[in-house]
């Protein structure tokens, strides 16, 4: 009996330091397979009807290093949620290192491949049709670059719970 009531003392000191919450973890974009986020994200990017989408879409390459066009109508609304997603992950990253993490392999026939930037207008694009949406900011420090602003990671967050929900109910069935 002594033992328990010391835990329990121990329990009532840590709920009153705030260590121990009856809140439920929330769900952040870091706790969802970054496929479904990317997905969720997108359709909820085109639902929306804000992200201006360029002309040029349907016969642009998204880098020197890619044979054709992409096949799938609506990749400028992936790309951007893509784009939404590596700044959550990443915090402030400019549009240089960007090119970095979405470039990929030149193949240039008989001779060696070579790793090869990707498209700066594209990643350009998408993060001006984010900042009008809010959802990005321009970082004022030093380095520069780009942000996820308050409402880009409300609504990042908000997107991943509702994918984690809806994983849960189908695994739940």
């Amino acid at each position: 009996m002594f033992a328990c009531s010391s835990l329990l003392r121990n329990a009532a000191s840590l709920r009153y330091l705030g260590a121990v919450t009856r809140e439920m973890p929330s769900i952040t974009v870091k706790d969802v397979d970054q496929h479904e986020f990317v997905v969720g994200m997108a359709a909820f990017l085109k639902k929306s009807g804000k992200v201006n989408v360029p002309e040029w879409t349907d016969i642009a390459k998204t880098g020197i290093y890619k044979e054709l066009c992409p096949n799938d109508p609506d990749w400028f609304y992936i790309r951007c949620a893509a784009l939404l997603r590596q700044l959550y992950t990443r915090g402030q990253i400019g549009i240089g290192r960007l090119t970095q993490v979405y470039g990929g392999r030149y193949r240039r026939g008989v001779r060696p491949s070579h790793f090869c930037h990707a498209s700066t207008s594209v990643i350009r694009k998408a993060l001006r049709a984010l900042e009008q949406m809010k959802l990005v900011e321009k970082d004022t420090g030093d380095k520069g670059g780009r942000r996820l602003s308050k409402q880009g990671r409300r609504d990042c967050d908000r997107i991943a719970a509702q994918v984690e929900k809806k994983s849960t109910m189908l695994v739940g069935k």
